[in-house]
Order: C-alpha cells, then sequence, then structure tokens
C-alpha cells in the first residue's frame, strides 16, 4: 500500500514542479492519467487479501434518497444531523457499531429521506487508510452530498474535502463529460472534435490512452475537453452526484456578511444549534434531489395523498413505479389511468412506457 502512496506523492510533487503550458500540456496529460490509475487502486485494491466487500460497513439503503453528510470535526456536522432528523424525524437513531450511526430518516414531502453521517472521510480515506474504503463505497452511492463548513473558515476546508471526494472519483454539480468513446479491435486511435479544443490534441489523447494499454478506440469529442475529462471517461467509474454546501454558525457573523453568501452558488447559510434556516435547507434539498412523487388511486377511492411512491428523476416511467411496488405486478399490468401534468386529458389511458410528473396519480388495471 506505501509504494503505491509513494508513487501518488511523487506524481503529485512533479505535477506541482511542472509549468503549465502548450509545450507541457501533453507530460501533464500522461501523469494525470498515471495519476487516476493509482488513485484506483487504491480504492479497489488488486489481491485476495483483503477482507470482504465493504466488511462491516453495509448500510441497508431505506428511504427513497440518501444523503451524505460531509465535514471536518467541530464544523456541527453531529449537531446538524440531530437536530434536522430530531425535527423532522420518525425514526430513532439506530447504532452502527462500526462506523457511524444513522441519525435517521426525516420525512419530508412524503418522501423518506436517509441523513448518512460520512466520518473520517477527510483524515486520508483516499489513502485507503483505516475505514475510509468503506465510507468511500457508500458516498460513492448517496443522491446528494452536504458539505458543512464552518461559515468563519469555509474556503481551505472545502478545498480539502472537495479534492478528497474527486479522489475517489466522485464528481460534485456536475455533467458527465460530453465525450463520446470507445474501444475496438483494430484501427488505432480515431479522434474527431466537433468544436475547437484548447488542451487536447490527437498526440495528448494518444499517449492518455495508451497509458491505459488502449490502442484502438473511437474518441469524440463534443466538447472543450480536458485530460481529466478524458481520464473520467476512460475510467468509467465516476460518478455524478449534487453537492450543497451548507455554511453553518452563521450567529457568529453580520447580516453584511451572511447577505454575500447568499449570493454564492449551491450554498445554504444556516444555524445548527439555533436551527435557523432549516426550511431553506430542506427545500435547497429537494431541488437538488429531483424525486418525483406519484399518488396511487385505488379503483372507486380517492387518491392516497399521504404515502406518495416516489421515484428518482431519471427513473419515472409507469413501468419503473411498477417495479417499485413490486417485481410482479408489471406481469399482471394491463394499462393505468393516470391523472395529473404528464397527460393531455385526465385521466388517460397509458402503457408502461409512459413518462410520469411530479405528483401525478395514477391506477393501474390489471389483466
Amino acid at each position: 500500500m506505501s509504494s503505491t502512496l509513494a508513487k501518488i506523492a511523487e506524481i503529485e510533487a512533479e505535477m506541482a514542479q511542472t509549468q503549465k503550458n502548450k509545450a507541457t500540456a501533453h507530460h501533464l496529460g500522461l501523469l494525470k492519467a498515471r495519476l487516476a490509475k493509482l488513485r484506483r487502486e487504491l480504492i479497489t485494491p488488486k489481491g485476495g487479501s483483503g477482507g470482504g466487500p465493504g466488511e462491516g460497513f453495509d448500510m441497508a439503503k431505506t428511504g427513497d434518497a440518501r444523503i451524505g453528510f460531509v465535514g471536518f470535526p467541530s464544523v456541527g456536522k453531529s449537531t446538524l444531523l440531530s437536530n434536522l432528523a430530531g425535527v423532522y424525524s420518525e425514526v430513532a437513531a439506530y447504532e452502527f457499531t462500526t462506523l457511524t450511526t444513522v441519525p435517521g430518516v426525516i420525512r419530508y414531502k412524503g418522501a423518506k429521506i436517509q441523513l448518512l453521517d460520512l466520518p473520517g472521510i477527510i483524515e486520508g480515506a483516499k489513502d485507503g487508510k483505516g475505514r475510509g474504503r468503506q465510507v468511500i463505497a457508500v458516498a460513492r452511492t448517496c443522491n446528494l452530498i452536504l458539505i458543512v463548513l464552518n461559515v468563519l473558515k469555509p474556503l481551505g476546508h472545502k478545498k480539502i474535502i472537495e479534492n478528497e471526494l474527486e479522489g475517489f472519483g466522485i464528481r460534485l454539480n456536475s455533467k458527465p463529460p460530453n465525450i463520446g468513446f470507445k474501444k475496438k479491435d483494430k484501427g488505432g486511435i480515431n479522434l474527431t472534435a466537433t468544436c475547437p479544443q484548447s488542451e487536447l490534441d490527437a498526440e495528448t489523447v494518444k499517449s492518455i490512452l495508451a497509458e491505459y494499454k488502449i490502442h484502438n478506440a473511437d474518441v469524440t469529442l463534443r466538447s472543450d475537453a480536458t485530460a481529466d475529462d478524458l481520464i473520467d471517461v476512460v475510467e468509467g467509474n465516476r460518478v455524478y452526484i449534487p453537492c450543497i454546501y451548507v455554511l453553518n454558525k452563521i450567529d457568529q457573523i453580520s447580516i453584511e456578511e451572511l447577505d454575500i453568501i447568499y449570493k454564492v452558488p449551491h450554498c445554504v447559510p444556516i444555524s445548527a444549534h439555533h436551527r435557523w434556516n432549516f426550511d431553506d435547507l430542506l427545500e435547497k434539498i429537494w431541488d437538488y434531489l429531483k424525486l418525483v412523487r406519484i399518488y396511487t388511486k385505488p379503483k372507486g377511492q380517492l387518491p392516497d395523498y399521504t404515502s406518495p411512491v416516489v421515484l428518482p428523476y431519471s427513473r419515472t416511467t409507469v413501468e419503473d413505479f411498477c417495479m417499485k411496488i413490486h417485481k410482479n405486478l408489471i406481469k399482471e399490468f394491463k394499462y393505468a389511468l393516470v391523472w395529473g401534468l404528464s397527460v393531455k386529458h385526465n385521466p388517460q389511458k397509458v402503457g408502461k412506457d409512459h413518462t410520469l410528473e411530479d405528483e401525478d396519480v395514477i391506477q393501474i388495471v390489471k389483466k
């Protein structure tokens, strides 16, 4: 393990010393690719000697969405968690002996949202120290990450945490790079760019791919891409997670400073201790989670508005809805009646491929 760490440190040092310009871009691209490969080794260790996958920290994914809280010690993460869960919770905190307590599940707008404290991510977890690796595995399954920062000194912490998360292949508030990548058996590297490139040229692309022992592939650059973007696509194990920066302890700053903070994107100022601005935070969490609530309607009865079926915005067809309730339901499915924004008529008869919108009402008709 330590040799990998030494190699990473060596490459990082070399990158720090290299001037960034057109002549060195090629070399830097190579170094970045090497770094990405080493980091992947740390996250998914080779060899069978390690314990089973994710030993001791296997969180049951309950609820409709999962939010991970990351932050340095003493920024008020625990206070925020217990106060959030305390105000909106319906579950007692259940202990996890190995790593963390799950402070609970909050119900918000009918959705069950699981709140997870991700401890120890900061302290060199991406270098595979301690329990870090299991925490990372869980962090990668979150639908949203909240980075809790102290409003008095947020930027230093923010940088460190972002670097750590980037190191595990988690990309915050960004979309997958618009790069087409297809491996082939023969024909060399075929590079097409649909717009001018400021960083990548054929040579750099070739050398980055050669680092991965890929010598035949089609690469299509549909946006002005960086070496990092290309590496992300080749690695293929990146997860893209929305993120909110929670600035805690606003009781310690002036109103003028608060006005400035309000203009920063992805930020919510709160005071965990005084429970200030929680509603704002929850509203923003809801925006970022992009959940879709579907209400069910038994035949001849009023819709049940108390417990919606909640779907992630990427999977909102009638079929997804059926799968969420029970996997056998789709076998008996004949058609569905839908009321709401996704249909032109109320009710409208739809098939299993129809896409539902937030707060639609559905009635399933079986064969």
